[in-house]
């Protein structure tokens, strides 16, 4: 069975000229490896994937601006990628403090390790 679907995408506007620049303080190399997401997710029209599994990545630490949105969506997918995750609670946001907390109290539990920034960069010493 199909269900048409008549609503357009919404547009979301072209980004801002300083969409893909990186902060000094990340002291990006030539040899870092940049994948720029086209969607909510970092693993959907990627080669992120590719990239982590070729270097033996297993666990990835996930941060990030909307929690309920990108960050959600790729720690699902990094999931389903049979990742191990951590998801630095107080290195992300959203756009209400509800959506926040359902996503780090709810989804989060389910399918990684939630840790505040002062635990991952402890263990990371």
């Amino acid at each position: 069975m199909s269900i048409p679907c008549d609503r357009p995408r919404p547009a979301a506007g072209p980004p801002p000229p300083e969409y893909s620049q990186f902060v000094d303080e990340l002291e990006q190399t030539e040899t870092d490896i940049v994948v720029t997401k086209h969607n909510w997710g970092a693993f959907h029209g990627t080669d992120l994937d590719v990239h982590l599994r070729r270097r033996g990545i297993t666990t990835i630490v996930l941060a990030g601006i909307a929690t309920n949105m990108g960050v959600e969506s790729t720690a699902r997918a990094a999931h389903e990628h049979a990742y191990n995750l951590v998801l630095v609670e107080d290195a992300m946001a959203s756009l209400t403090s509800s959506d926040h907390a359902f996503a780090v109290e709810r989804i989060f539990p389910r399918i990684g390790r939630v840790a505040s920034t002062n635990e991952v960069v402890a263990a990371l010493r």
